[in-house]
């Protein structure tokens, strides 16, 4: 029997209690099944139009070409989930789209998104909302984390030994990972976790049969600092909810027109 597709809205304290405490929660359905309908027809088209030499898991800041995605990014019921978490001033980061076709899916090494974005950010404060377009199970490659991982901000990296199978060339070293604390976030379709910035996490290849598309929304507080201008990098932020917290500091893009 199908489950039946109810949504999930409300964020109890014990959940927030989970989420400070292991660095990671597993959540519901916060989409509709026709929102998410439309997303999945929409993120297949976007596959169709890459070109020849771009994998469908390096599908980066996509809403900066397709402003469709603020209907989702922005979504008011993903605001209220993402402000029990953050506080009711809520900055757009960035999302990015990881699509594993099938039998040839790219394995994610073990990271830490933190230590990618490096001094982009003041303090490194994020959240990242991981919504299943697809169904995610350890058959398909779903992520996996290691539990309460966030607490350790200082790791070592090594350089992975088949970069030809990875989407990226770094990994968290053996030594630096307890294997015992590694969880496998399995979702049916349209359900999603979260995660924090420092929490380690990865994914195996996808070898199956069916192919694993996720969509990661990520947010931050409005009293985190943005350092892109000052590098004059191009990478734009949104203001959501609230207001500024940095005095001016950040400079926010406004956004774009999103019809439905």
């Amino acid at each position: 029997m199908t489950k039946k597709w109810e949504l999930t809205t409300e964020v109890t304290d014990q959940q927030v209690d989970f989420y400070q405490q292991n660095g990671y929660l597993t959540f519901g359905r916060i989409f509709t099944k026709a929102e998410l309908d439309q997303l999945y027809a929409y993120v297949d088209q976007m596959i169709v139009d890459l070109p020849e030499n771009k994998r469908p898991e390096q599908m980066d800041t996509p809403h900066f070409q397709h402003p469709f995605l603020f209907n989702y990014l922005a979504h008011p019921r993903v605001l209220d989930v993402i402000e029990r978490f953050i506080g009711p001033d809520i900055v757009l980061w960035s999302s990015h789209f990881i699509s594993k076709r099938c039998n040839d899916g790219l394995a994610v090494s073990w990271h830490q998104d933190g230590v990618y974005w490096g001094n982009r950010l003041e303090p490194m404060d994020v959240i990242t909302m991981w919504l299943a377009v697809d169904a995610s199970q350890v058959e398909n490659g779903c992520m996996r984390v290691i539990a309460g991982s966030h607490r350790d901000q200082d790791l070592r990296y090594q350089t992975v030994a088949t970069r030809s199978e990875n989407l990226f060339g770094s990994e968290v070293v053996t030594e630096d990972r307890d294997p015992s604390k590694v969880v496998d976030l399995e979702l049916a379709v349209g359900e999603c976790h979260f995660h924090k910035a420092f929490t380690i996490h990865g994914s195996n290849a996808n070898t199956s049969q069916q192919r694993r598309c996720g969509y990661t929304m990520r947010y931050m507080p409005a009293s985190v600092r943005c350092n892109d201008a000052k590098a004059n990098l191009s990478h734009q932020i949104y203001l959501l909810r609230g207001q500024d917290l940095t005095n001016g500091y950040n400079r926010y893009s406004s956004l774009p027109s999103f019809p439905s």
